[in-house]
């Protein structure tokens, strides 16, 4: 006997339970041995692990279809929870669907090269994501850490990275050692909270289901079974980025993002991610996903802005 607990971050649940609870009594109906409980927003799910499974699956599709056209009939509730195989329309326009964030938001790839990072993800256990700002790679590497947690893939979510801005030093921030690394850590909890509801971001960090933490915290740490992700690895030295490297354990995914035009490195200090493409070229398991202008999804300045630095560098 097993259970699992899925949460709707929807608008109002009652748009997906019915009116009097029509359309959830439709859904019990279709998983007679599964015992479904729903509670404002939390489904329960007890029964047989593979016919839970099935259920989060084409409750999932449910969802797309909610978010696409903002409202579920008798019809679509037969169509996705009743059939043999779900693999109609309703699942092709959400295959490429990596996270339902918060308020029923589809988390997807956007670009050709954000998606190329997500085709290198399943099939190698470390890839490199390389690119300006603005070009999805932290948001795209933290959308496919969630989707390995939800799907039991893994069982925890390590977010690092180094302490180094700007030239700024830690000593002279104000506030005990969290508060000044917390500013560092800022774009990582954003991505978390557009994914996740709050309460289960909060509940995720309280357990350490989630870490986030900087880079020199890793040091003598084996993280198996684990989702790992070094953010602004420009930033990273020889010594550090091979350290993160080698804390990679068993059932593992490592993913490391950075922009060598951004960094903030003491002017004698090496990059470890200039040296890593040549290092670690044609290793098994190992990919390059390069991403640029056109993978830009901020204002559509930032794009123009790049381009520009870009002519001057040339």
């Amino acid at each position: 006997m097993s259970e699992s607990i899925l949460q709707l971050d929807i608008g109002s649940p009652l748009d997906i339970y019915g009116p009097g609870d029509k359309y959830l009594n439709e859904i019990k109906e279709f998983f007679p041995t599964l015992k479904i409980i729903a509670r404002g927003e939390l489904i329960k799910l007890i029964g047989d692990e593979e016919q839970i499974k099935n259920f989060e699956r084409r409750f999932d599709l449910l969802l797309i279809h909610y978010d696409k056209f903002g409202k579920i009939n008798e019809d679509v509730v037969r169509q996705v929870m009743g059939d043999d195989e779900p693999n109609n329309q309703t699942a092709a326009k959400g295959d490429d669907v990596l996270v339902f964030g918060r308020h029923g938001k589809l988390i997807r790839a956007l670009t050709p090269n954000q998606k190329k990072m997500v085709s290198s993800s399943e099939k190698n256990d470390l890839i490199f994501a390389i690119g300006p700002a603005g070009t999805g790679k932290t948001y795209t590497a933290v959308a496919l850490a969630i989707r390995a947690l939800k799907s039991k893939q893994v069982k925890r979510i390590i977010l690092t990275r180094p302490a180094i801005e700007a030239g700024e030093s830690l000593g002279f921030l104000p506030g005990d050692m969290k508060e000044k690394l917390d500013p560092y850590l800022q774009p990582l909890y954003d991505a978390l909270r557009d994914m996740l509801p709050t309460q289960k971001f909060l509940s995720y960090l309280e357990d350490e289901t989630i870490e986030i933490a900087p880079l020199a915290f890793m040091r003598g740490r084996t993280l198996s079974n684990a989702f790992a992700i070094l953010d602004e690895a420009q930033n990273a030295s020889e010594s550090q980025l091979k350290m993160f490297l080698t804390r990679m354990g068993k059932s593992s995914k490592f993913i490391v993002t950075g922009d060598v035009t951004q960094i903030d490195l003491p002017r004698k200090k090496l990059s470890g991610l200039l040296q890593a493409p040549e290092l670690l070229k044609g290793i098994k398991g190992i990919d390059f996903v390069h991403l640029d202008g056109r993978d830009v999804v901020r204002h559509k300045l930032v794009s123009d802005i790049i381009d520009a630095y870009n002519k001057k560098e040339t």
